[in-house]
């Protein structure tokens, strides 16, 4: 129940802060090393909470290690375990110590940082720590501060910012040629691969949902958008009167990894006068390795470029690197400029008001833990943490190949492998039969996957990136997959050569 305190309330007392906030460093420190007994897909029902938790809020205070007791007994059941070994699904969310202390330092800063005069350090912390990223990917120096051509980056929370404040910025640069009534003419080009965000990015701005171009890929160009349908697309659409806008090519489409072949497509986006981004968001990380860096080649032609630290970079959420070659252009969209907001180095254009990169007013000193995480483990370790998920995405793909039940449906690119059980015979259901076993080893607790629909064709999608994951992970999940997969074949037929 609590009572009343009876000493002064003081929510910031430092001592108070050592004892508690230790308390929980414990308790997160418990969690990763019993990680591995929870399921790693919650097995809630709907509403769970409600039935667990009061229907009104406390009136007196409770201590610290009362709210640690019900996070355990009420919240951990109805959390699905991302930094669990034994996930994945979706995307990796990697979490590290100095992420989780770069967290900590952002958040205990608890600055506000919109513009430089609000805290200066921040703005220009992240305008080093940009450059040191944009240096490390070796991205040309027109993205750059440091590069004296007029570029440079900034930290939002996710590609779908991004994405939205380079479509803002794209539209209006477009608009101030043609007119603001010609926004129902312009258009924005994607493949069926690409993330969603971009068609939900492009109905936030204003473009019309019957002007984004999904343009369909196939197995011919591992599913890549290809420059001659881009062309082809363009060109229809400049026939009906429309106005090609904005393209967006992938490195590692979230769905199954695929890559855009970025020269060639950024050859066409500038003969068309389009915005050229590029969506590096899951696979951008691996560019720090040499042997993943020719995926790069033509990023000198997009005029816009984005990858998450948050998903494969061991910086915790959320962190989301986004670099223009005309920073100009997204000031433009997006400066505001209230009274209350001036000052003598904004008036005279000396920094960055970072604010005007982005859609809120607010935001967070992201730059504190990208630093942290760098300098803590430097590129070394950086791309030893990238190049071991691969090798175990390797081995978990020739798993896949010895077991003639089973098929690698894309070729793997980086840590994320598609396969599925191949049919058993003419006119077999193969996408019910692959839907049973993805929900038989997801239900089962000891590991979650998810699923992506190639080419009509549905599989399982196994993205290795979580930072416990070890190879003794992947082969207890493979055998996990292969029992499973026997379970649901003998019931489908007394003979087991049947399937082989």
């Amino acid at each position: 129940m609590g009572s009343f305190p009876v000493e002064t309330f003081q929510p910031l007392d430092p001592d108070v802060f050592v004892k508690e906030s230790q308390a929980v460093v414990d308790f997160i420190a418990n969690y990763y090393r019993d990680i591995e007994r929870y399921p790693v897909r919650s097995q809630v029902e709907p509403g769970y909470l409600s039935k667990r938790v009061p229907d009104q809020a406390p009136i007196f205070p409770q201590p610290v290690h009362t709210i640690l007791d019900d996070i355990r007994d009420d919240i951990f059941p109805g959390l699905t375990h991302w930094q669990s070994p034994n996930f994945y699904a979706y995307f990796q969310a990697n979490a590290s110590t100095a992420g989780f202390l770069g967290e900590m330092l952002c958040s205990g800063l608890n600055i506000v940082g919109f513009n430089w005069i609000a805290s200066p350090v921040a703005t220009e912390l992240e305008s080093i720590v940009m450059d040191w990223m944009g240096k490390m990917l070796k991205l040309p120096s027109s993205f750059l501060f440091s590069g004296g051509q007029g570029g440079g980056g900034v930290l939002h929370g996710s590609t779908c910012e991004a994405v939205v404040c380079t479509l803002a910025a794209a539209r209006d640069s477009a608009l101030s040629k043609i007119g603001s009534d010609g926004i129902t003419k312009l258009v924005v080009y994607a493949s069926d691969q690409t993330h969603s965000t971009v068609q939900k990015a492009s109905k936030l701005v204003g473009i019309p949902p019957s002007n984004f171009r999904a343009i369909p890929t196939s197995a011919a160009s591992d599913y890549a958008l290809t420059p001659d349908s881009v062309r082809s697309s363009m060109e229809a659409d400049i026939a009906k009167g429309l106005v090609p806008l904005y393209l967006c090519a992938t490195i590692g489409t979230t769905a199954i990894g695929a890559v855009d072949p970025l020269l060639d497509l950024g050859k066409v986006a500038n003969e068309y006068g389009v915005w050229f981004h590029i969506d590096a968001a899951y696979a951008g990380s691996s560019g720090i390795c040499p042997e993943f860096r020719h995926y790069f080649d033509g990023v000198e032609l997009a005029d816009s470029f984005s990858l998450n630290p948050h998903k494969w970079f061991l910086t915790n959420m959320d962190c989301c690197c986004l670099w223009v070659k005309s920073p100009s252009s997204l000031v433009d969209s997006l400066c505001s400029n209230p009274e209350y907001l001036r000052n003598k180095a904004s008036d005279a254009k000396m920094v960055v008001d970072y604010k005007d990169w982005q859609i809120a007013l607010s935001r967070r000193f992201r730059a504190m833990k990208l630093w942290v995480v760098i300098r803590r483990y430097g590129m070394a370790n950086l791309m030893e943490h990238i190049r071991s998920d691969v090798a175990m995405a390797k081995h978990f793909e020739r798993l896949v190949a010895m077991d003639r039940r089973f098929e690698v449906v894309v070729p793997r690119k980086f840590a994320l492998v598609c396969f599925r059980l191949k049919p058993r015979f003419q006119g077999d259901d193969a996408s019910k039969l692959n839907r049973r076993l993805l929900e038989a080893v997801n239900s089962s607790g000891q590991a979650f996957m998810t699923r992506a629909v190639v080419a009509g064709m549905f599989v399982l999608r196994f993205a290795i990136g979580a930072t416990l994951t070890e190879m003794r992970h992947v082969e207890a999940t493979w055998k996990l997959i292969q029992a499973k997969a026997d379970g649901l074949l003998l019931n489908g037929s007394s003979d087991k050569s049947f399937f082989l």
